[in-house]
């Protein structure tokens, strides 16, 4: 059954612009696009990314620019291609060489999977480094209190 080319679109901050992933999505004709303004690290919260696997149907192809786009946690990376995989969706990503319908395809999503969790991780590593660093310097002093730490 051939389906349609359903993109999704993802940057992490409100500052981003997603708009570059728009128009390669559009470029291989997709159908309809999805686009969110969120982080990557959990698929928790990701509501425009809920709809579109709700939107997606048996013979479609999910498109995005990059694997990290779609997920930057390797498990629920694997659990989204699993369940898409169940209800007869493939993923496809226009920069990478990625196909969930053939052997290396699958081999690779989980590759890059491993990559964007742990580029995740290491940045996560060196901000911890950071603010410890400007902590013992006496320059780090966190967030300012906001009015939910007070007591009635």
């Amino acid at each position: 059954m051939v389906g349609q080319k359903i993109g999704y679109a993802r940057v992490s901050s409100v500052d981003q612009d997603f708009q570059i992933q728009v128009d390669a999505l559009e470029k291989v004709g997709c159908h309809k696009i999805f686009t969110e303004k969120k982080s990557g690290t959990s698929k928790n919260g990701r509501t425009e990314l809920e709809i579109c696997l709700n939107y997606l149907r048996d013979g479609d192809t999910l498109i995005v620019t990059r694997i990290d786009r779609l997920a930057r946690s390797l498990r629920d990376l694997q659990n989204i291609v699993h369940d898409l995989k169940e209800r007869g969706i493939d993923i496809q990503a226009t920069e990478q060489q990625i196909n969930t319908q053939t052997a290396a395809g699958k081999a690779f999503i989980n590759m890059l999977g491993t990559f964007a969790e742990f580029e995740t991780s290491i940045r996560k590593e060196r901000q911890l480094e950071g603010i410890a660093k400007a902590k013992s310097k006496g320059v780090y002093k966190g967030r300012k209190p906001t009015a939910r730490g007070t007591t009635r």
